[in-house]
């Protein structure tokens, strides 16, 4: 071994010690880079792979390494990723966007503590997180609710507009996505005695209701699923000061470092 390294060092030098790929110096079966701009190009047009292993006539086995190594192998991977497009609109209760995530029960703790996954609580139920976050100032108003049928959610949007109302915010518009309980005519009904329009997301694109969905992501990570709580009663205490806390002493990086409260013209204190 030190024979090898010295003659290494005689041959480069000490640039010729640095590790060196493991891979060989020649690939005599490796297709051509031409067949290989062949393959993208066939897999760009919706081909398949045994489709193009067939046109080319090449094994399968190496048209879909080819595909793998170029990212190609997923459809999703063909289009180019839709250009975020950000906006916010002008005043506050000119857009609420309300969602729903499902949270399991905890009955004891769970995988994502104990990092066991074999180790799982059946039966134990679900509850849903319903979540109301005004587009311009960015508030959030929370329930931790038994269900996702079309009463409760209608009867969370009342509760969500008149906590705006005391914060000085009418409700123009809803945006909600396309489940059951925002599609049914209480929820319709609801929206309209709020002298308010309901807009809905395209299928299948969240991000279109995107402050609704980062809100949920910031609320599992620096709520329900930031410690190890014991029961859902347990879990169920921390919403409210973590939420108080979100609207109006934490500063978010959208607002200039300022509390999304702060964007209100009636301004409230958090209660003690």
């Amino acid at each position: 071994m030190v024979y090898k390294w010295l003659a290494r060092y005689r041959a480069g030098g000490h640039d010729a010690l640095h590790n060196r790929p493991s891979r060989p110096r020649r690939s005599p079966r490796r297709l051509p880079v031409g067949r290989v701009a062949t393959i993208a190009a066939m897999r760009r047009m919706r081909m398949n792979s045994p489709q193009i292993a067939f046109s080319l006539s090449l094994p399968l086995s190496s048209v879909t390494l080819e595909l793998r190594r170029l990212g190609l192998n997923r459809l999703p991977r063909l289009e180019p990723r839709p250009p975020v497009i950000r906006y916010e609109y002008k005043a506050p209760g000119d857009m609420i966007h309300l969602d729903i995530k499902k949270l399991g029960r905890i009955d004891g703790v769970g995988h994502r503590i104990h990092g066991d996954r074999s180790r799982r609580q059946r039966g134990a139920g679900w509850e849903y997180l319903h979540v109301c976050v005004d587009d311009h100032s960015c508030p959030a108003y929370t329930e931790l609710l038994p269900d996702e049928k079309a009463t409760t959610a209608t009867c969370f949007l009342i509760r969500a507009a008149d906590w705006l109302e005391r914060h000085g915010v009418r409700v123009r518009r809803v945006m909600t996505d396309n489940g059951s309980c925002y599609r049914s005519l209480l929820f319709n009904t609801a929206v309209q005695s709020l002298g308010a329009r309901q807009v809905r997301t395209r299928p299948y694109t969240p991000r279109t209701n995107g402050k609704a969905e980062r809100f949920i992501q910031t609320s599992l990570r620096e709520w329900a699923y930031r410690q190890a709580y014991e029961s859902s009663a347990e879990r169920a205490e921390y919403p409210r000061p973590w939420i108080d806390e979100y609207n109006y002493r934490r500063p978010h990086s959208s607002l200039n470092r300022k509390p999304p409260i702060t964007r209100l013209e009636n301004c409230e204190q958090p209660p003690c």
